[in-house]
């Protein structure tokens, strides 16, 4: 289905009955990918699954948006929707965006329960060779404005350039990476006290992407916390351990 926010075309889809949850997506995946989710609670909840601007199969942003423009984004599609509570689950990026929510002092939504799944959020140290790589990027990418290397160099530098970077930021397209580098710069610690609703953080150990050691750093910080480890899982552990997170999902959401 498609439903037109701030003329954005928004795809989304709703399945089950019963009280709202909101399932929001990891960085450049599809709402499909989460399909899984959404079954293992979709027998008593009403659950609403959509992809961001520039997700999926709706609209990119005319600008490159924040994750408060995203997490603003989220209360305007929930209001056209007419959804004032709601429980909130949110993979990698999505869990972004619901830090920023539930640490915000005022919302017009009552959030109910959260699960976070190897959430991004937590601002990793960088490493001497990262240092090193940027700071290259960075004197590169000012001489590759200068006429002479436009004029004899701008394709060599150009495929340089188009091979640095994560494979989601090489994926990206120009507004998608902007959005993607505001997001990586900003370090959500602080928000993460804040967090008054009931929270489930379930974790992949093997994650490289979001490390465990961010789960532990949440699970000390949100005052209502609980962790969940796959063991053996990676940044999909939902899609890696499935029977082990469909148990997890239905005890937590009351399900039996």
């Amino acid at each position: 289905m498609k439903i037109n926010i701030d003329n954005y075309s928004i795809n989304y889809k709703i399945s089950g009955q019963g009280e709202t949850v909101v399932i929001l997506q990891g960085w450049g995946t599809s709402m499909d990918l989460y399909d899984t989710v959404a079954n293992t609670i979709n027998s008593r909840y009403r659950v609403i699954q959509f992809d961001f601007p520039g997700f999926g199969q709706s609209d990119e942003p005319a600008e490159p948006w924040s994750v408060d423009d995203y997490a603003d984004f989220v209360l305007k599609f929930l209001d056209k929707l007419g959804v004032t509570e709601a429980s909130l689950i949110g993979h990698s990026y999505g869990g972004r965006v619901i830090i920023k929510l539930a640490s915000r002092d005022v919302l017009p939504i009552k959030i109910n329960k959260i699960v976070l799944i190897d959430s991004a959020g937590i601002l990793p140290k960088k490493t001497l060779k990262q240092k090193v790589r940027i700071r290259i990027f960075k004197v590169v990418n000012r001489l590759s404005r200068t006429k002479i290397i436009q004029m004899f160099f701008k394709e060599a530098v150009d495929s340089w350039k188009s091979r640095q970077g994560s494979a989601d930021y090489r994926n990206a397209s120009p507004i998608m990476r902007q959005c993607l580098v505001k997001a990586v710069n900003e370090d959500l610690s602080g928000c993460l006290g804040k967090i008054k609703a009931e929270t489930l953080l379930v974790w992949g150990d093997k994650d490289t992407a979001t490390p465990i050691n961010d789960a532990y750093i949440m699970e000390k910080s949100i005052p209502n916390a609980g962790l969940v480890v796959l063991k053996g899982a990676g940044h999909y552990s939902f899609l890696e351990q499935p029977y082990i997170f469909d148990r997890v999902m239905k005890s937590y959401f009351k399900i039996s």
